[in-house]
């Protein structure tokens, strides 16, 4: 290989590095609920109501 494309590839690689940690510093920001915490329910009255609102307007 000639020296045009060793330099080449280390800067490849170099800018996937910096690419991959910009990207965690940038995802960092949002925040996840923990795991294994349980979810507020949803109201199932309004998903009930919901559904039959659907399958009127089918009818």
């Amino acid at each position: 290989m000639s020296d045009w494309e060793v330099w080449l590839i280390i800067l490849l690689v170099i800018g996937v590095v910096f690419s991959n940690l910009a990207v965690l510093k940038y995802s960092s920001k949002f925040k996840l609920p923990p795991f294994g915490q349980p979810q507020k329910p949803a109201d199932k009255s309004k998903d009930v109501a919901d559904k039959q609102d659907n399958n009127q307007k089918k009818n």
